[in-house]
């Protein structure tokens, strides 16, 4: 907006709806629920502002429900890719030359839509595709990607504000441009916030961008497209695909134009996405931004000091929410001799209680995990650690997906702390415990540091500030997010920055200002008021 300075409204984390019984949020959202699951859909390609339809589509099924068919979506081929590609590139003209105030706008109606008209449809969505329950789809698919709207918009503002210190007779100016090309944007199953957020972001610093959701996460993606068309978005900013991952994924990196990638999934992936544009780097108009967060093989740790009932819940709600499919779960725990029985015994008496079925039924606590390959992996591991004479089955270990994908709360116990489920991620709800002897704190410290390639998530549960301390200082490079006496997931935007680093990803904190510094390139302009005219210092002048 010419001729002013614009601030934008100061950002405050969504309040999180409790869905208590004869709340008008629950009665809207069990509604809306019941709709969409008895209304199958269709979902196209979204490329220039365009629905396409290939004729190529595969079935959305809900996890808890697998027979249920939601509806189907449309599968690209190269011609969609490219075509993506194109459309990007055209809108960046106009995008990229925009008023940051008027993209900001955007942005923030697309969070007031969430907040209102669309909550319940984005919380029915992702209980309907990603089994989620009703909490788990509240702080995620609603709070916290109303969140990193707000929150993105205000960081931006921030980064346009930082200007650097001008001499005598001189300007200095930053201008924070996007990135030349498109940036390619992968996004997982598991977060609905974490798909709008990985375009939104880098969209909002004025880039154009290619999107491919998770086959796993359609349903809610749509909805997701939906806010940001409603919201104003102009047509090929954002433009979403679907199709065989790999094929997509090697004709963006094939594009001269690509500048980016903002990718959330597996490690292995990951790496197989760097290996390939540092193959094509001799193709490139700049060198590509790398930004990824991946997995994680998240610990908790308990000191003799801690209190029992508080790593129980710490274990039961960080590795048994969404059934262990965070990056950030809890999966394998490191208990004191001398608190172990009493902390094992408030776990398996809880765990007792737990309901697990559709999320439509308020009072589970537990879905499905996400598809019939997730289930088969939890499945042949609980099969494994029955076989082994170095771990056991605690809790748990039933596996029945003849309705849905269902997996039960599992603690395995085990002998070896370098046994395969302390250092495998399974991303389900399965859970090590490795016992200690007191006086070994320190010595499991250093076994928690280098048992696992990941650094992501880790929590410490202490009475005792020296005891956090020291691992606070031997712990340093295996969490990103870290957390003393709570569990090891849960981070709020604009509280908790989110990310980790080794084989976690490239740590650069999701829902913060240093993830949007990603997708810019600043430009440096100098301007001299009194040009010089005579290039003789004054230390030539003789004496």
């Amino acid at each position: 907006m010419s001729n002013s300075n614009s601030f934008v409204p100061v950002p405050e984390n969504e309040p999180i709806l409790a869905y208590a019984p004869g709340s008008q949020e629950r009665k809207d959202v069990l509604a809306t629920y019941k709709k969409m699951y008895k209304t199958p859909i269709e979902v196209p390609l979204f490329i220039g502002g365009k629905e396409e339809k290939t004729g190529q589509t595969a079935s959305m099924h809900p996890p808890h429900e697998h027979q249920h068919t939601l509806g189907t979506y449309h599968l690209a081929t190269p011609t969609e890719v490219d075509t993506a590609i194109e459309s990007a590139l055209a809108a960046k003209k106009q995008w990229s030359v925009m008023p940051w105030e008027a993209r900001a706008s955007i942005f923030l109606k697309a969070a007031e839509l969430i907040a209102g008209p669309y909550r319940a449809k984005i919380n029915a969505a992702t209980m309907l595709a990603q089994s989620k329950t009703i909490h788990q789809a509240e702080i995620d698919a609603a709070c916290e990607l109303i969140d990193f709207l707000r929150f993105n918009v205000a960081f931006m503002q921030e980064i346009y504000q930082n200007q650097p210190v001008s001499g005598p007779g001189i300007w200095n100016r930053l201008q924070y441009r996007p990135l030349e090309g498109f940036i390619y944007a992968i996004s997982p199953f598991n977060f609905t916030a974490i798909a709008g957020n990985l375009s939104a972001s880098a969209a909002m610093m004025g880039n154009v961008i290619v999107w491919k959701p998770s086959d796993h996460q359609i349903f809610s993606a749509k909805i997701v497209m939906d806010v940001f068309r409603e919201a104003g978005l102009p047509d090929g900013v954002i433009n979403m695909v679907m199709g065989d991952p790999e094929m997509v994924t090697n004709r963006v990196l094939a594009s001269p134009d690509f500048a980016g990638v903002h990718y959330t999934g597996s490690t292995f992936v990951f790496k197989n996405i760097w290996e390939k544009i540092g193959n094509n780097i001799q193709n490139y108009k700049s060198y590509p931004k790398i930004v990824g967060e991946t997995g994680g093989k998240d610990f908790i740790v308990a000191h003799p000091s801690a209190i029992p009932a508080q790593v129980a819940t710490g274990i039961i709600r960080g590795a048994f929410e969404f059934q262990g499919q965070k990056c950030s779960a809890a999966s394998r725990v490191y208990l004191p001799e001398s608190i172990a029985e009493e902390v094992l015994q408030y776990v398996k008496k809880e765990v007792a209680t737990i309901k697990m079925g559709s999320p439509e039924n308020f009072e589970n606590f537990m879905t499905a995990v996400i598809h019939k390959g997730a289930f088969d992996r939890l499945k042949g591991a609980i099969e494994q650690v029955k076989k082994d004479t170095e771990a056991e089955i605690f809790i748990g270990g039933n596996c029945d997906d003849s309705v849905g994908y269902f997996v039960s709360p599992t603690v395995v116990r085990t002998t070896d702390p370098n046994y395969f489920s302390m250092s495998t991620e399974l991303f389900g709800p399965l859970v090590t415990i490795y016992v200690y002897k007191d006086e070994q704190w320190a010595e499991t410290l250093q076994l928690v540091d280098q048992t696992s390639e990941y650094a992501l998530t880790g929590a410490v549960f202490s009475q005792d500030r020296y005891a956090l301390q020291e691992a606070f200082d031997a712990l340093e490079n295996c969490a990103g997010n870290f957390y003393f006496n709570d569990k090891p997931t849960g981070a709020v935007v604009g509280q908790q920055p989110f990310g980790g680093a080794r084989g976690s990803g490239t740590n650069d904190k999701a829902g913060s200002v240093f993830n949007l510094l990603r997708w810019v390139s600043p430009r440096l302009i100098k301007e001299t008021f009194v040009t010089p005219t005579d290039y003789r210092y004054p230390f030539l002048a003789k004496e």
